[in-house]
């Protein structure tokens, strides 16, 4: 069992920038497939970004490229998104999920089905 907690979230400006938080415990962090999805009102939650188990491999949604970054820190458990010139269109509730598989294809991060364990949310709100 892996417990997810994310922090960061908050009210900014648009072009402003904001780090997301999530700390995981019990379970194999560090080899899991970590990811950021959101979920904004009245729409299904979406990918925004994801990370391999040995941290070599990455993906974004197309939205977000050049803008966010998704990284990692084993030693802390924790998986972090920099979001950088956030824009109105960001504003979501973000979930950090994770799942303990090691092999993937090029479509297995971005659904919402490949992650066995997900996070509370943290709201993220973008002002024009």
């Amino acid at each position: 069992q892996v417990y997810l907690v994310e922090s960061g979230g908050g009210l900014v400006q648009a072009g402003a920038s904001l780090k997301l938080s999530c700390t995981a415990s019990g379970g194999s962090f560090n080899t899991s497939a970590m990811a950021w999805f959101r979920q904004a009102p009245g729409k299904a939650r979406e990918f925004v970004a994801g990370l391999s188990g040995s941290g070599g491999g990455t993906m974004y949604e197309e939205s977000v490229k050049g803008r966010f970054t998704i990284s990692r820190d084993n030693a802390e458990r924790r998986v972090y998104l920099q979001m950088n010139t956030v824009k109105p269109e960001d504003t979501a509730v973000y979930y950090c999920a994770a799942d303990p598989s090691t092999s993937y294809d090029s479509s297995w991060f971005s659904r919402v089905g490949s992650y066995d364990y997900w996070g509370q949310g943290t709201q993220v709100t973008v002002s024009s």
